[in-house]
């Protein structure tokens, strides 16, 4: 498969520039694999999919205000700052993304705050728009990273052409959100509410957690026709033994595995033992899943409807098929289902 093969045209006013007023109440389009069937539902409707010994795998991973704006030394000029990882918490470096990069020269001081009570210097180059920083603060570690969530704010994707409000903090958050360290929320797992989640655990729905950090790499445009040739940034990955009990007992009953989301696919699809089970892992993934690929744990998945071009929407296209993937998303557009991170929600069975 080709690059071109992930082309459509997305009408402007289908990309959600707000959450639906609930979580669970955002549209559900339920695409059948074997009956080649699509229907459409609201999202708390998932429940009537899911029965009891069934397992849902969630990516409990918590994104922190990674955006934040500083001003440069003598300039005064207006810099943004994206937080991509910590690379070492003793001497507080930083991967981040910088913008006007063009601005952004090694040497330089930037200040943050009205007291300009936290500053950075830029220590290297990495991308066109990566830098590494050295963040200066006086108070511990602590405090220091209390300075930067006091100081950020949360990063919603650029697309959303507006300022970020109070409702942000929460809504671009899942609501069993633990780890933190993601820069962009694992979106499908936004529709789930708290009444949801305990009327499928009632119904006796297993829930598998595991930990994906998701970076700007699931974003970055594919930039090359052969799909073998694109390079994934690396994300941090925690499976635990209890999340591979949970999953591998499932698998074992013939039950219902679903992932929430690309981020659960891709870590589970990143730790998988030779009896295609799950193993636990603690490190790196790079991962690609794009057609055609042999999916070994997940029989089922929840998502969202993506952008044209991405590793996430060749993902959907492996799992679902190419050819139903493409009546879907022509009938999704159709029906007004709003795309991306605060858009409407797919389950493939």
């Amino acid at each position: 498969m080709k690059l071109s093969h992930f082309n459509f045209n997305l009408p402007k006013e289908l990309l959600a520039e707000f959450p639906a007023e609930n979580r669970d109440e955002s549209r559900l389009m339920v695409i059948d694999r074997k009956k080649n069937t699509i229907e459409h539902k609201m999202f708390k409707d998932v429940i009537n999919y899911f029965d009891d010994g069934d397992v849902l795998i969630l990516n409990n991973t918590k994104v922190f205000p990674a955006r934040l704006y500083g001003n440069k030394e003598k300039t005064g000029a207006r810099i943004e700052v994206f937080l991509l990882r910590e690379l070492n918490s003793e001497q507080r470096l930083w991967d981040v993304l910088v913008d006007p990069a063009r601005k952004i020269r090694i040497g330089n001081k930037l200040y943050f705050g009205d007291d300009d009570s936290l500053v950075a210097e830029v220590i290297d180059n990495t991308t066109s728009r990566g830098r590494t920083l050295r963040f200066l603060y006086d108070g511990s570690y602590e405090e220091f990273r209390n300075k930067l969530t006091e100081l950020g704010e949360t990063p919603i994707p650029k697309y959303i052409n507006r300022e970020v409000t109070a409702e942000d903090a929460e809504r671009y958050q899942t609501i069993y959100a633990k780890e933190e360290g993601a820069v962009a929320a694992p979106t499908a797992g936004l529709h789930f509410s708290k009444h949801l989640l305990k009327k499928l655990e009632i119904k006796g729905v297993n829930f598998a957690e595991v930990t994906l950090h998701v970076g700007l790499g699931t974003f970055n445009p594919v930039e090359v026709e052969d799909l073998s040739k694109h390079k994934m940034d690396s994300e941090e990955l925690i499976i635990t033994q209890e999340a591979c009990d949970i999953v591998n007992e499932g698998k074992a009953k013939k039950k219902r595995i679903c992932a929430v989301g690309t981020t659960s696919m891709r870590a589970i699809e990143s730790s998988v033992s030779s009896a295609n089970t799950l193993n636990p892992y603690e490190g790196w993934t790079n991962k690609f899943i794009f057609p055609p690929h042999d999916f070994s744990i997940a029989n089922c998945m929840i998502t969202n409807f993506h952008t044209p071009k991405s590793t996430l929407l060749m993902m959907i296209s492996a799992f679902c098929g190419h050819d139903l993937m493409k009546k879907a998303y022509d009938e999704a557009i159709k029906e007004g289902y709003k795309f991306y991170s605060y858009g409407d929600a797919m389950l493939i069975l």
